[in-house]
């Protein structure tokens, strides 16, 4: 079934895609929700002049995203944690905090943006996160997790 996406659905397309699902996933999960809708003619008349009108305004989003990808690229944050001896940490690091540590710096990213390499972060050393800045934009983003 062709569907007309609303918002952007991680592992299905972006907003205003085209894409082919499964029936029952669209109908029973997509559509219900509000993340898309069928992908009528006029449907698809209405998305594409949507995306006529915004194409100009996607590549200064892209280099404003550049930017961004430059700066987060360069950057280092911190993150204390209390730890053991042995360099345990006590719970873990996860992409809440580190979505504080990088605002604290002067960013803007959120946390669902952020990807950790590691699952759980339990112990204190230097990592990398990868950080979803525009549609297939991403920056690497290094932190150092320390005692406090």
């Amino acid at each position: 079934m062709d569907i007309i996406l609303r918002e952007d659905c991680k592992n299905v397309g972006n907003k205003n895609d085209i894409v082919s699902v499964k029936t029952g996933f669209a109908r029973n999960y997509l559509i219900p929700r509000g993340l898309a809708i069928v992908a009528t003619e006029s449907a698809r008349k209405v998305v594409g002049e949507v995306i006529r009108q915004q194409s100009h305004k996607a590549v200064k989003a892209m280099e404003v995203a550049q930017v961004l990808v430059d700066k987060l690229n360069k950057l280092t944050v911190k993150i204390g944690a209390k730890a053991g001896e042995t360099g345990k940490i006590f719970g873990s690091v996860n992409s809440i905090q580190l979505a504080e540590a990088i605002q604290a710096a002067g960013h803007d990213v959120e946390r669902k943006q952020i990807t950790l390499s590691d699952d759980t972060i339990k112990e204190l050393g230097s990592y990398e996160a990868k950080v979803k800045v525009y549609k297939d934009i991403f920056a690497t983003v290094k932190f150092d997790v320390v005692a406090d």
